[in-house]
């Protein structure tokens, strides 16, 4: 069995509130009684792509006990995260990683479109994506953007474009076993190309969904994670809220 702690939109800003935010979620996870197999983080990690946010990141999400999995969102600047989150050479090209964690492969897709909100898989994560999967190990998908629309439309507005071109390679490969992503600032559940599509809450923010409010992000609810459970070939997830 393997439990994964799936966060996402952190927005590192310099703002003790953030900061503040990612800590109570991090310090939940340090103090749970069980093991995690591995903390996974969905893009936005900082809020201007800076040097100064992603330091702050480093300094207080990757210093748990488990590995962290880390991917490029809207908000994020290539070059930055590769040099200060991963110790790379800084480079705008697409920031795709592959990640094992015991028999389970990560694919960590870069979504972002630089200067752009909304989402991309280029040709070149793409073939990527495909070469990994051909390997044939049991493989999650995980990238920013959901490929499908979550019924809010300034969110929907700005999703996945061309999600097709996503779905035409699972469709060939059976070993892929869900689709992780963030963005949206909350949970949510459906499905894409025979798929689980899970998303995680916001940290930061949560989104308020049409029939909720007027406003788009509610600053004041609690920051939430999910739990993703895999086992037996079958992927269970459980949303928590950080008090």
């Amino acid at each position: 069995m393997m439990v994964i702690a799936h966060l996402s939109d952190t927005h590192f800003d310099g703002d003790p509130r953030a900061t503040e935010r990612a800590r109570r979620v991090v310090d939940y996870l340090d103090a749970l009684p069980g093991p995690l197999d591995a903390i996974l983080v969905t893009g936005d990690i900082a809020d201007h792509g800076l040097t100064s946010e992603y330091e702050l990141a480093r300094a207080h999400l990757v210093s748990t006990k488990v590995p962290v999995l880390l991917l490029p969102g809207n908000h994020d600047a290539r070059g930055n995260f590769r040099e200060a989150l991963l110790g790379q050479e800084p480079d705008d090209g697409p920031v795709n990683q592959v990640a094992r964690v015991g028999e389970v492969v990560f694919a960590l897709c870069d979504s972002s479109i630089p200067g752009r909100a909304d989402g991309l898989l280029d040709e070149t994560t793409l073939a990527w994506l495909e070469t990994v999967l051909a390997e044939g190990a049991p493989t999650v998908v995980c990238l920013h953007h959901p490929p499908v629309a979550l019924h809010e439309p300034t969110l929907d507005r700005i999703r996945l474009t061309e999600a097709d071109r996503l779905a035409e390679v699972l469709t060939r490969h059976g070993n892929a076993v869900a689709v992780l992503c963030g963005h949206a600032h909350t949970g949510a559940a459906t499905t894409f190309a025979g798929r689980p599509v899970l998303v995680a809450p916001g940290v930061v923010s949560t989104l308020s969904l049409p029939w909720e409010s007027d406003r788009v992000m509610d600053r004041d609810l609690p920051p939430a994670l999910a739990f993703h459970v895999l086992a037996d070939g079958r992927l269970t997830t459980h949303y928590r809220v950080v008090p």
